[in-house]
């Protein structure tokens, strides 16, 4: 298990600083923010909730957030790939990931909000998940990616997937965990993200990260939208509370743009005024916690060919390399393994394989999502 999360993350609670980021959980009574968008009626008892799976109690008070969710983030649990698949065995995996998270990383309840084992078995995460999916109106703060606790769903995925793919029965529980989590919290399947978006982190694994086209597509699929109800690029949302290598690519454009910002994947100070700036040169509108918002993304980032050189093509080259492909070294040059790596990604998300870097393909390539990869294959 990945010890890169943060317990109660006081930047939800900065982030909401206009009103109560958060309503504390005593027990079992729940004072909840209003804006409730669920299905009522849904039926959710095939996921096992704490109860079920003899979850201990949490050692301390538990938060709902009242941001609005806005994204699902999958993650690998870094756990053994086992060939035990009963329920029972889900059982255990949830109480040995809630032992780790309480007795050694010190938190006060399991870190995400829902589990899915290798036998594609659903389990609560952190006690009043369950609950709050019902109601479909805020998450429970959780602890699973440092920025994005109080607006994105955590989801752990039992195994390591780094040179190995899950198994089917796993992706089946996950399509459906995250058809619900759609359904009730009013998202989409455009808004399934990956943690190393948002986090320095092999997690989800390089190989598990390429399923996730078609497990977009999949709860697409029974979600019944419409292509055209699908952006034509839903970028990372990245802002100042998180870091990593999308971080790291913006920090890179900047630098091209003109701005000194030091390349490090950690969103500082000089990095949010150079965002800020940049939006507001751009007629862009200024966002307060310097949010890397589509126009902000278009506006930033160069087409490239085999033409090109310098600093954007290292950034698209380091992002390649982060993704999986070895063969790619940030190097500057737009050379034949950084051609054949873009056309590979081109044809992952249904893009045309051109070998150059589109303003779509660099969506696709910082971890968005881009319309075509939804039309049918």
């Amino acid at each position: 298990m990945h010890f890169d999360h943060s317990e109660l993350d006081r930047r939800t609670l900065l982030r909401a600083g206009l009103g109560a980021a958060a309503v504390a959980v005593v027990g079992s009574e729940l004072a909840l923010p209003a804006a409730a968008q669920a299905a009522p009626g849904a039926d959710l008892d095939w996921i096992i909730g704490c109860d079920g799976w003899a979850a201990r109690p949490p050692s301390g008070p538990l938060s709902v957030s009242a941001t609005p969710t806005n994204k699902i983030i999958v993650h690998h649990m870094a756990f053994p790939n086992v060939t035990d698949y009963s329920k029972e065995h889900a059982e255990q995996l949830a109480r040995d990931c809630q032992d780790l998270h309480m007795d050694g990383n010190g938190w006060s309840d399991t870190g995400q909000h829902f589990t899915v084992s290798r036998g594609g078995h659903v389990l609560e995460g952190r006690h009043g998940s369950l609950e709050r999916l019902r109601a479909g109106d805020r998450q429970m703060i959780a602890a699973h990616c440092p920025g994005e606790n109080g607006r994105a769903i955590g989801i752990e995925n039992e195994g390591t997937y780094v040179t190995e793919t899950p198994p089917e029965e796993l992706l089946d529980g996950l399509t459906r965990l995250c058809v619900a989590i759609c359904r009730q919290y009013g998202l989409h399947a455009h808004d399934i993200f990956g943690h190393w978006d948002f986090r320095e982190t092999q997690c989800p694994g390089a190989m598990f990260y390429r399923e996730f086209p078609a497990l977009r597509r999949a709860v697409f699929r029974t979600l019944g939208t419409r292509l055209g109800d699908v952006p034509a690029r839903r970028w990372p949302d990245i802002w100042r509370f998180v870091g990593g290598p999308t971080v790291r690519v913006a920090q890179y454009l900047l630098s091209f743009r003109g701005y000194a910002v030091p390349v490090t994947g950690v969103f500082d100070a000089t990095t949010v005024a150079a965002v800020q700036d940049w939006q507001a040169r751009n007629g862009i509108p200024v966002d307060v916690d310097a949010t890397l918002t589509a126009p902000t993304w278009e506006t930033l980032a160069p087409e490239l060919s085999q033409r090109d050189s310098g600093v954007p093509v290292t950034a698209a080259q380091f992002m390649l390399a982060s993704k999986g492909y070895a063969e790619v070294t940030p190097s500057g040059e737009y050379d034949h393994a950084t051609r054949s790596a873009v056309k590979d990604l081109q044809r992952l998300h249904g893009l045309p394989p051109t070998g150059k870097v589109s303003t779509t393909t660099w969506c696709a390539l910082v971890g968005g999502v881009v319309r075509q990869s939804f039309r049918r294959r």
